[in-house]
């Protein structure tokens, strides 16, 4: 005997509330597939450690490259400097010295180098002033004199020690 919950499954699968439209619109597919690029084939890059890419920078060419392309094939003599460096860049992206530009990027590493250190100094006020309890009593100055008074007193370490350094008779530190 089929019990009820699975008497209304076949119900709602009837109805077309559980069919696959549904459940893709309901999870915001609206037949729109994302698709992944195939790593299997060579990529270009622009790497100065390995100068040569495995496919070139353009790889559908226009009407006005495929013409310079052709001309190409001839006499580099015939070519203007413009044209070589058209056709270097349908090779390469960029050149060396492109590469070695140095970019602006440590302004903003600096950048965030210091609102990490700002923000890291505001929570460390924030803590001494609301978190940390009051600081003792015995880290006053009049306290550490007060302290060192009395081991002077009990002569702790006469012989080499903080007693030794101090001269009992004129009540001052040794030079």
């Amino acid at each position: 005997m089929l019990s009820l919950p699975a008497l209304r499954v076949g119900t709602l699968a009837r109805r077309g509330v559980l069919g696959t439209a549904s459940i893709r619109a309901a999870h915001g597919h609206s037949g729109h597939v994302a698709t992944q690029e195939d790593m299997s084939v060579p990529r270009y890059y622009d790497k100065r450690s390995s100068p040569l890419p495995d496919v070139p920078y353009c790889k559908e060419l226009g009407a006005e490259q495929k013409a310079l392309k052709e001309k190409e094939k001839g006499s580099w003599k015939q070519l203007s400097n413009e044209e070589k460096v058209a056709l270097y860049h349908l090779k390469f992206n960029q050149t060396f010295a492109q590469m070695n530009r140095p970019s602006n990027e440590w302004k903003t590493v600096l950048g965030g180098m210091f609102v990490f250190f700002g923000f890291t100094g505001l929570i460390v006020w924030w803590q001494r002033v609301y978190v940390f309890p009051p600081k003792p009593h015995t880290l006053t100055e009049e306290w550490k004199a007060q302290q060192v008074k009395r081991m002077l007193d009990m002569r702790m370490n006469p012989i080499q020690g903080f007693s030794a350094k101090w001269d009992y008779d004129k009540n001052e530190w040794k030079k």
